[in-house]
């Protein structure tokens, strides 16, 4: 396989939708300006992460944003994982990832499957289910680079839908995802290590920067892993991009070499009725 140099905008997502996309450019002809064969955008990359944006900001396919990342995308020669935007389907209001190939051509689109809908005591309350609707499909493209899993946020804690991408024959997971500031800290790192080892992948979580100026802090900590569950490239809270590369032959030696997905049990996993 040809190699595969990846690059996680982490930006600043602000109130203003214009300025979002046109930052979401900025930050994607730098990545591919440094050598990125695919870039890949955060969570409501072009919305604040708020129920009350989500009708405001949302549109229709094909519309303002993702004719930006079609664009780009043919222009610059790259693959890209449009983060998410809140996507408009009739009455209908989706948390949708595009994806765009190096022609600019849409090769698949994720709709966040597991809404966001939790109660941490003292810590934060939020209900996606307010306003966006559920999606009903596993995500996996093709590439020139192999197969991309593609899920957003809140499913990665789902270990269900990443292993079904996997058998799918996805060698890399992609996840925008916004984590906050009480399940960051907590949860961010043992998961994206814990689904990179389980599923022998390299595991990409893109997150917006934190924004202390927004309603909702993202962690940020944007992050490659690879399928050992080593951390390749990392980012902290603040705007930047990061960088990583994926080395194919190391996902078949570890998968060679401790082959988890070949010793499933299938035939004791399914639930029995008694």
């Amino acid at each position: 396989m040809k190699g595969l140099k990846i690059g996680i905008c982490q930006m600043k997502v602000e109130e203003d939708k214009d300025k979002n996309i046109n930052h979401a450019e900025e930050k994607i002809r730098k990545a591919a300006r440094n050598g990125s064969n695919l870039v890949v955008l955060p969570e409501m990359f072009n919305c604040p992460y708020e129920n009350k944006y989500f009708p405001l900001f949302g549109e229709s396919y094909p519309g303002k944003t993702t004719n930006m990342l079609a664009d780009l995308a043919k222009k610059l020669g790259i693959y890209i994982v449009g983060g998410s935007i809140p996507e408009k389907d009739g009455d209908a209001i989706y948390n949708t990832s595009y994806i765009f190939d190096d022609d600019g051509k849409l090769i698949g689109k994720h709709r966040k499957v597991h809404l966001f809908d939790i109660d941490v005591e003292g810590g934060i309350k939020f209900k996606e289910s307010d306003t966006l609707g559920y999606g009903e499909s596993i995500t996996v493209v093709d590439t020139k680079y192999g197969k991309i899993g593609v899920a957003i946020c809140y499913d990665m804690r789902f270990p269900e839908l990443m292993r079904l991408m996997a058998l799918e024959g996805a060698q890399i997971i992609i996840v925008p995802a916004a984590f906050n500031m009480t399940t960051g800290p907590a949860h961010w790192d043992i998961l994206l290590k814990a689904r990179a080892l389980d599923n022998q992948v390299y595991f990409v979580a893109a997150s917006p920067c934190r924004n202390l100026d927004a309603s909702y802090h993202a962690y940020g900590y944007s992050s490659i892993v690879d399928p050992w569950g080593k951390i390749v490239s990392q980012a902290k809270d603040e705007e930047c991009i990061i960088y990583g590369e994926v080395d194919f032959k190391k996902i078949q030696k570890i998968r060679n070499e401790l082959p988890l997905l070949k010793h499933r049990r299938n035939d004791l996993y399914e639930i029995r009725k008694k």
